[in-house]
């Protein structure tokens, strides 16, 4: 079979089939990925405004929600317009360049979101476990760096995959089943020994989201023994509220991520277009929940919001 690399001079483009077998219904379901695509900016946007408006909310916990908001943003933004070119306009093709930087802001995406998940765990522990050290704990400046440090952490265990992927042969179908760049849906095409980078996959996933819900889980299993510890059951609801929030925001951040890469790897008899439909999912729902979830649960929050809301 014809093959080319794509560090040679072959073939410079490949092409994005969108959702196969759903073809004929591009226009219907583009109508679902613009409306949650929109809801997302504009819960995020006003995130991002609210905080940067009212000093009130200079604090390290609405720091990490700004922080969740930049990287919801980037989630969506780097597979969502592409998406609708294909389905609105039928621009199917895309540059071996502009695939590969689409897949590495996309990860890089995921794997910072994942840290600052992270970094709310540890937030909502010194909050319950440890009240009256938590200015001097989580200051504004030490979450900063928690949060760059997530994201340099995302950069150099990712950097490797788009570079060894430049490195693969690829066969002279460049027909990749997807509506966006995605790691196994370039191996399926690859005609070369793809064993490497399906083993350097599985290690990045359990390296940050394996270890980091390891992270989590540890924190809250502190949380709770510390919670149960109080007397007053008062005291344990409004302990246990502080991470009703973070707890819904994992769920439908981590839920349909592991749904989809559980059927990307194991579900060989799921319909193709079954699993890009639950795959883009994951990049639609969480990002236009979260700021919905934590203006509904957060009440400082939600007063400001309905402020400026007020004022339009």
């Amino acid at each position: 079979m014809e093959s080319f690399n794509l560090t040679s001079s072959g073939p410079t483009m490949f092409i994005l089939n969108g959702v196969p077998g759903l073809e004929a219904a591009h226009n219907w379901i583009s109508i679902p990925f613009s409306t949650f695509y929109i809801i997302s900016l504009l819960g995020n946007f006003t995130v991002l405004f609210v905080v940067s408006k009212e000093k009130t909310l200079h604090k390290p916990m609405y720091l990490l929600l700004c922080m969740l908001a930049l990287t919801d943003i980037s989630l969506s933004t780097s597979v969502v317009p592409k998406a609708l070119c294909i389905f609105w306009f039928g621009f199917k093709e895309i540059t071996v360049d502009g695939c590969l930087t689409q897949m590495f802001f996309l990860y890089i995406a995921v794997a910072t979101q994942s840290a600052v998940l992270v970094a709310m765990a540890f937030d909502r522990y010194v909050a319950i476990c440890d009240p009256l050290r938590y200015a001097t704990i989580l200051t504004n400046a030490r979450i900063a760096k928690l949060g760059l440090v997530g994201l340099i952490r995302a950069v150099l265990l990712l950097l490797p995959v788009p570079l060894v992927l430049r490195r693969l042969p690829f066969c002279a179908n460049r027909l990749i089943l997807h509506t966006y760049c995605e790691h196994m849906a370039l191996l399926k095409i690859s005609c070369g020994d793809t064993r490497f980078n399906q083993t350097y996959g599985l290690l990045i996933s359990f390296v940050t989201i394996g270890l980091d819900l390891i992270l989590i889980g540890l924190s809250y299993r502190l949380i709770i023994k510390a919670v149960f510890r109080i007397n007053s059951k008062k005291a344990h609801q409004k302990a246990l509220n502080t991470c009703t929030t973070h707890i819904c925001v994992m769920l439908t951040t981590y839920t349909p991520f592991l749904f989809s890469v559980l059927t990307q790897r194991f579900g060989q008899d799921i319909a193709a277009y079954v699993h890009i439909l639950l795959v883009n999912l994951y990049i639609l729902v969480p990002p236009m929940l979260n700021p919905i979830i934590y203006a509904v649960k957060t009440k400082e929050l939600r007063d400001k919001v309905v402020k400026y809301t007020c004022r339009m």
